[in-house]
């Protein structure tokens, strides 16, 4: 049920029986209390018009993956190709035929690095531009542990020592191999010309 509101003639009648009645605890109020004021109106609000909105434009960025270190394969794809393009393509199908073959299969890593730079620096030195190096794809790990260990530590080291001297100033381009050639467990190196 909704009240309401009170007329004049009924605030003037109240005021006359506040003024004529008996305060059971005289002194409390001195002056009878205020009348209560009437409602403001309400004023129109201008709102302002938004020129430009696109949805989502202040909404925060995903977080990034806190991916350490990218694959072996996707940091040699998105380096810049230094050889020829058209060799390039042909060498990245499988067309080109390796002059030279260098396999580590069962090798150590003090074993292996020595043996890979006396096979390029032989390889530039004989004119070979071509020549595949296979690390193969390594073990899997039995023990999974919070950190991650990469499969295949020559799958890995190989890529790092061909951009290190003393094989930086042999090698042009390195590339994963094609799957007729050994796939994701090898490797292309195409060399430098002696000059």
């Amino acid at each position: 049920m909704t009240r309401r509101k009170l007329t004049a003639d009924e605030i003037d009648l109240w005021q006359e029986v506040v003024k004529k009645a008996e305060r059971l605890h005289p002194g409390t109020h001195s002056t009878p209390p205020a009348l209560p004021l009437p409602k403001p109106k309400p004023t129109k609000q201008i709102i302002p018009r938004i020129d430009s909105f696109e949805l989502g434009s202040r909404a925060r960025k995903k977080p990034t993956k806190h991916d350490l270190k990218p694959a072996i394969s996707d940091r040699l794809f998105s380096t810049p190709v230094q050889m020829d393009q058209k060799a390039f393509t042909r060498m990245k199908r499988g067309k080109l035929r390796p002059e030279g073959k260098l396999d580590l299969h069962g090798m150590r890593i003090d074993s292996a690095h020595p043996a890979l730079i006396r096979f390029i620096l032989t390889a530039q030195a004989s004119g070979k531009r071509l020549v595949l190096v296979v690390t193969g794809k390594g073990k899997d790990r039995d023990e999974p542990g919070p950190i991650p260990t990469p499969r295949g530590v020559l799958r890995h080291q190989v890529p790092q020592w061909l951009l290190l001297a003393p094989l930086a100033q042999a090698v042009l381009q390195v590339t994963p191999a094609h799957v007729s050639h050994g796939g994701g467990g090898a490797y292309y190196v195409y060399l430098r010309r002696t000059r």
